[in-house]
């Protein structure tokens, strides 16, 4: 969903069977590409530390925050990017 200038990734999941493959960075540096074309200059996401964090850190993306024991003894992490 793009919005002002702002890219908000609601869900980007991969199936067990086809990850680590390069499919989820492929469908992320997609859905950039398109929100860049749109004038979109800002991308933003969260996930928890059982799930995405270091994916969203290995494509360059930067910790803005987070909840800590949200859900009990995890963290809910939220990331931005600067698109160019």
């Amino acid at each position: 969903m793009n919005y002002w200038n702002g890219l908000e990734i609601k869900i980007l999941w991969i199936d067990e069977d086809y990850r680590n493959q390069g499919l989820g960075r492929t469908l992320l540096k997609h859905l950039e590409n398109k929100a860049i074309k749109r004038g979109v200059s800002i991308a933003i996401v969260d996930t928890f530390d059982f799930q995405a964090e270091e994916f969203y850190i290995k494509n360059g993306y930067d910790v803005i925050g987070e909840i800590k024991n949200f859900p009990k003894g995890h963290r809910r992490i939220y990331f931005s990017k600067v698109l160019e």
